[in-house]
């Protein structure tokens, strides 16, 4: 798999240590940095990464910033982009088997490393289920409602 990879300040330790992992892992990587933790906008590095799962560029892709907050918001105003700001294994899990999230979000000041390697596992092991969960997941799209 291919996975695009964005962060701001906040988040540089932790992208090095999941590109890392990804590439243990088998997976090939597109790193948006930032690369050091000088203070940046982390819209300037989510974009890039939603554009990249928007096209097709990557299979899914991984954001980074001090909340998860703010690259998560940004990265959900991409067409078929459903990125889901994850803070255990469970939640990260349910992400893809319910919601077919395609962005995994991680709040750098939130989780440990540890814990953020065992989401992108689980969240890049897991396939989502279909089922009744596609037909939630088609009303995901903005839709004019009289």
């Amino acid at each position: 798999m291919k996975i695009s990879i964005g962060n701001d300040h906040a988040g540089t330790g932790y992208k090095e240590m999941i590109q890392k992992k990804l590439e243990s892992m088998g997976h090939s990587t597109i790193n948006h940095g930032t690369n050091s933790a000088d203070s940046v906008d982390y819209p300037d590095f989510v974009h890039p990464v939603a554009e990249d799962v928007e096209n097709g560029r990557a299979d899914f892709g991984v954001i980074i910033c001090g909340s998860g907050n703010g690259a998560n918001m940004t990265a959900n105003k991409h067409q078929g982009v459903r990125s889901a700001l994850c803070w255990n294994v469970e939640i990260a899990k349910l992400a893809r088997e319910h919601n077919n999230a395609n962005i995994l979000s991680i709040p750098a000041r939130f989780v440990a490393k540890d814990l953020a390697v065992e989401m992108l596992e689980a969240f890049v092991n897991t396939e989502f289920e279909g089922g009744r969960h596609q037909r939630r997941v088609d009303k995901i799209p903005a839709k004019k409602y009289c």
